[in-house]
């Protein structure tokens, strides 16, 4: 143990222990680095109910790409999700609510068995934390507040709330989009709200949803439906994406009503909504740091960037920023190279901020180009959209780049 003021030594300080920050902190365990990993809240798997039944559900769920399934099996951590339960989603359905454009796309396109995963955040996280928890190069630190951070020559000192010091050659930052050790180490974001607040929610349905996973785009913004396991095929995780202006109205009506609304704006889908659970909502806000490093420290995941949940695409763009920096901070290890090292780093955020920002920008235009109504808009949406279903080739490309294969 350090003595009182000093900090105990490590090559690696990962803060905070959710999807990103575990995945990067095993995807670095077993390569002969002493790492750290730092957490807020307490460092233990959260608890998974069995039922299979509304309520049982978290209303927080990740549709993981095939390539993010894959890394999550390089980790070890997919075999708990299996144990636990998911959803393979092998067909997925579009359509506008302002016209008859409709895209539709299936694993057989692509010889695939999946377009997509559909799991519960709990169970990845409850995975990912099983396998932290066996191995030994992790110093886990939980209910480990962040009070100040701080360069200290090649090194970076990570001060906690409770008096304990840590120093690492390099510190991530994995801490979510409200980042505290990104504040800390001034980290520029440019931001701004979307409008929308997302309403989040498990339903039962009186039609299987036949691994399928739904998306009608309204004025008012999109809502997707997507698969959960059960016996039928009858339970559903809900993304509602609406104006800020609306949210309020949706939420203050009882479960009935809300059930007949959502039925209503799905257009019925998969027949009537018969249960919810409760519901929780939380705004939707763009962010992306200017960089993602500096010398000693880099971004990873939410703490990098934030995006519209419309297609689902956030936790995998995090996933692909913890496989990057895990290849370059152990291809530098090999070459007796800091993680630190600004250089290095910046080859990280080269081979990540351009995609990062390709994929924001897509979201972010296909959000403006649907909330739109005039005609000529609404008419080159709706043929376009119809266009792409009958272009093989080009819906085949479009699947292979959001499923990560290609």
């Amino acid at each position: 143990m350090p003595e009182p003021g000093a900090a105990a030594q490590f090559d690696v300080v990962v803060v905070g222990a959710g999807i990103a920050g575990a995945s990067l902190a095993l995807a670095l365990s077993g390569q002969g680095l002493a790492i750290a990993l730092v957490e807020a809240r307490p460092l233990a798997p959260p608890p998974l109910p069995a039922p299979l039944e509304v309520a049982a559900f978290d209303p927080r769920v990740s549709a993981l790409t095939p390539r993010s399934r894959q890394l999550l099996d390089s980790l070890g951590a997919w075999r708990g999700i299996e144990d636990y339960r998911h959803c393979a989603y092998r067909h997925m359905t579009v359509w506008d609510a302002q016209g008859t454009g409709r895209i539709d796309f299936d694993r057989d396109e692509v010889d695939a068995p999946a377009l997509g995963y559909i799991v519960e955040n709990r169970a990845i996280v409850a995975a990912l934390l099983d396998r932290v928890a066996g191995a030994a190069d992790i110093h886990c630190h939980g209910e480990a507040t962040l009070a100040a951070c701080r360069r200290e020559g090649v090194r970076t000192r990570v001060e906690l709330a409770d008096g304990r010091c840590l120093s690492a050659q390099l510190v991530v930052a994995a801490d979510g989009a409200l980042s505290t050790l990104r504040d800390l180490l001034e980290f520029r974001t440019r931001e701004w709200d979307y409008g929308h607040r997302a309403i989040v929610a498990s339903i039962e349905t009186a039609r299987g949803h036949r691994h399928t996973a739904w998306q009608r785009f309204l004025p008012s913004g999109p809502l997707a439906l997507l698969p959960l396991p059960g016996a039928g095929e009858r339970f559903c995780s809900i993304v509602w994406s609406i104006d800020e202006e609306l949210a309020d109205d949706l939420l203050g009506l009882d479960d009935a009503e809300f059930c007949r609304e959502l039925a209503r704006a799905s257009e019925a889908c998969l027949g009537a909504v018969l249960a919810c659970s409760p519901r929780r909502h939380f705004p939707l806000r763009q962010r992306h740091a200017v960089d993602y490093v500096q010398a000693g420290a880099a971004l990873v995941g939410d703490a990098a960037h934030t995006i519209h949940p419309l297609a689902g695409q956030g936790i995998n763009l995090g996933l692909q920023d913890v496989a990057v920096l895990a290849e370059e901070i152990l291809a530098g290890a090999r070459r007796d190279v800091s993680p630190g090292q600004l250089e290095l780093l910046r080859r990280y955020q080269r081979r990540r901020k351009g995609e990062n920002l390709l994929m924001m920008g897509a979201m972010d235009g296909f959000k403006r180009l649907f909330e739109q109504d005039a005609l000529p808009l609404r008419w080159l949406r709706n043929n376009g959209m119809r266009g792409v279903d009958r272009l093989p080739l080009l819906k085949h490309q479009l699947m292979r780049h959001a499923m990560g294969i290609g």
